[in-house]
């Protein structure tokens, strides 16, 4: 038996977005919203995401052009998070951020890097700690 579009969401989901993310999104789910999630989770994570016409390096790159571009500061800071599992480099993001500060305006592609350094900085943070707790 074949997986569902829903269970195939939440597999590319997961590697996408982490563990993390994906827990503490379900568990905020109601009943207002399920039908939503789950839309979102068989659509855009088993459908769209998972067509291997372009990579998951290319779609990430292509969101956190549309999120800078479009001012939805939580989802690019959260996609941004997710190129440690897309494989899309920082050399990467500084291009595609060039681009949101050409075709969509100065403005968003402030706040883009802004976002991607304070990003970047968590991230490094984070792995400087688990380092550190490694060589104890």
């Amino acid at each position: 038996m074949s997986e569902s579009r829903f269970e195939q969401g939440m597999k590319t989901r997961r590697s996408v977005l982490g563990d993390a993310h994906v827990d503490r999104a379900s568990a905020g789910i109601t009943e207002f919203d399920d039908f939503f999630q789950r839309y979102i989770t068989e659509n855009v994570w088993g459908t769209v995401w998972e067509n291997p016409v372009i990579s998951k390096r290319e779609r990430s790159l292509l969101t956190i052009c549309l999120m800078a571009a479009l001012g939805h500061e939580e989802e690019l800071a959260m996609h941004l998070r997710a190129t440690v599992n897309t494989g899309a480099s920082r050399d990467d993001i500084r291009e595609v951020l060039m681009h949101v500060a050409i075709y969509a305006g100065v403005p968003a592609g402030n706040t883009a890097f802004r976002i991607a350094k304070q990003v970047f900085a968590e991230i490094d943070h984070k792995k400087a700690d688990q380092q550190g707790e490694t060589q104890s």
